[in-house]
C-alpha cells in the first residue's frame, strides 16, 4: 500500500505542476514586461531614472540566475534547518545525561 501512496503522490505533484501550464490561454509574460506595459499606459511620457549597467544576454541567463538564486536560498534554508534540529537534539540529550 505504501508504494502505491508514493506513486499517487508523485502523480498528483506532476498534475498540479503541469495543469496550470496547459490551461493558460495566452503566452506567459514576466512581471517586468507587465509592469512596463502598465507604466506605459498610466504615464506615456515616463522616462526611467536610470539604465541598467549591463543588459542580460537573454532568457537563458535570466533562468540560470533565477535557478542559482533558488538553489542558494534552499541550500541556506536546509543548512539552517538541519543545524537547528541538530542543536535541539544535542540539548535534549545533554539534559537527560546530567
Amino acid at each position: 500500500m505504501k508504494r502505491y501512496q508514493n506513486l499517487l503522490m508523485m502523480i498528483a505533484v506532476v498534475v498540479l505542476v503541469a495543469a496550470p501550464l496547459w490551461t493558460i490561454q495566452k503566452p506567459f509574460r514576466g512581471t517586468d514586461d507587465q509592469a512596463t506595459a502598465l507604466i506605459s499606459n498610466i504615464a506615456p511620457g515616463y522616462q526611467p531614472w536610470f539604465k541598467p549597467m549591463q543588459e542580460s544576454s537573454g532568457g537563458e541567463i535570466n533562468s540560470l540566475l533565477f535557478a542559482l538564486q533558488a538553489a542558494l536560498g534552499s541550500g541556506f534554508f536546509g543548512y539552517y534547518l538541519g543545524m537547528s534540529v541538530t542543536r535541539a537534539k544535542i540539548r535534549r540529550e545533554s539534559g537527560r545525561e546530567t
